[in-house]
């Protein structure tokens, strides 16, 4: 049974790989630049600025990965999703970790299933490598359905440089080797995002296959559009005063600043606080574990959060 989409390949054909992958799309999805993918990303929920928009236009242009780094809660994760939305594609997550490798990325072979084949068979011949017993991890996945998903390689700082290893082969020419089965590759590049925290700098190698992105916090102004599109029960000014006071927070030397995520999340529990009768410094006080989730954050802020709320609400 052949893997659907999928081609087996030697290195004789490297040099044509390289020019099918490095094709040029005018049209992606039915965008034709970056100002249509801003307005497109703009309607899956997505604020993107006009960075953020080329950037990703390129990768799917050009058909390269998209490398996205910045602090955690930023959007990174998000703007992959509301990417595979405006594509129309099923988004396929590979959650990085420290020590994971190939068997959790790439394929396996199903061991048990392979040796009852071959009592089964007795004498007879038998392929034990053959579809019905690879199974595929998420980054092969992405090379048999490359029309019709996106593969979200979060957090790869998170993954030891020997894993980055494994990537090179993928972002270079979008294929994988199978010692006994050959190189297996897409047909057409398959879009890629890449996610980084930045725990650790990234080789030169894996970046230099990357169209690159440095996504920062928001302005002001463009996180309180966040909110409102988000969370769509929160007034203008509660959104305004929680993320001046958000602002604040990141500004202090706190483990784990808010990210957009949280600033969301606390405009919403402030809002349902308040409909039930609490007051807005109150309702913001009570609701301070939505957007501080450690101990020590929580103990540090405590005797300056009355000042920062009423400065936020003035």
């Amino acid at each position: 049974m052949a893997v659907l989409n999928l081609k087996l390949t030697d290195r004789g054909s490297r040099a044509t790989r390289r020019i099918d992958a490095m094709a040029i799309k005018r049209s992606v999805a039915g965008i034709n630049g970056p100002e249509e993918l801003e307005v497109a990303l703009r309607a899956a929920q997505y604020l993107a600025d006009d960075g953020l928009a080329t950037a990703a236009y390129l990768a799917l242009a050009l058909g390269k990965p998209l490398l996205l780094e910045g602090a955690p809660g930023v959007g990174k994760t998000e703007a992959a999703k509301a990417i595979a939305s405006i594509a129309g594609r099923n988004l396929i997550r590979l959650q990085c970790y420290e020590g994971i490798d190939a068997s959790a990325a790439l394929y396996e072979w199903n061991y048990p299933r392979q040796m009852l084949a071959i009592r089964q068979a007795g004498d007879d011949y038998i392929n034990i490598y053959s579809d019905d017993f690879l199974v595929s991890r998420p980054m092969l996945e992405s090379l048999q359905h490359h029309d019709s998903s996106v593969l979200l390689i979060d957090e790869v700082d998170r993954s030891d440089h020997e894993f980055e290893a494994f990537l090179l082969e993928y972002l270079s020419d979008f294929q994988i080797s199978i010692p006994e089965r050959g190189a297996v590759r897409a047909i057409s590049p398959p879009i890629v995002v890449l996610t980084s925290n930045r725990v650790r700098e990234l080789h030169e190698a894996l970046r230099r296959r990357c169209v690159y992105h440095w996504i920062d916090y928001p302005d002001a102004e463009r996180e309180a559009q966040i909110v409102l599109m988000r969370a769509s029960a929160v007034a203008q000014s509660t959104a305004d005063a929680v993320v001046a006071a958000v602002n604040r927070l990141r500004a202090e030397p706190l483990s784990k600043a808010p990210g957009v995520a949280e600033t969301v999340e606390w405009a919403e529990a402030a809002t349902v606080l308040n409909e039930q009768g609490a007051d807005w410094p109150i309702a913001f006080k009570r609701a301070i574990g939505v957007v501080l989730k450690d101990q020590d954050d929580l103990a540090y802020i405590e005797p300056k959060v009355d000042a920062i709320l009423t400065e936020a609400l003035a």
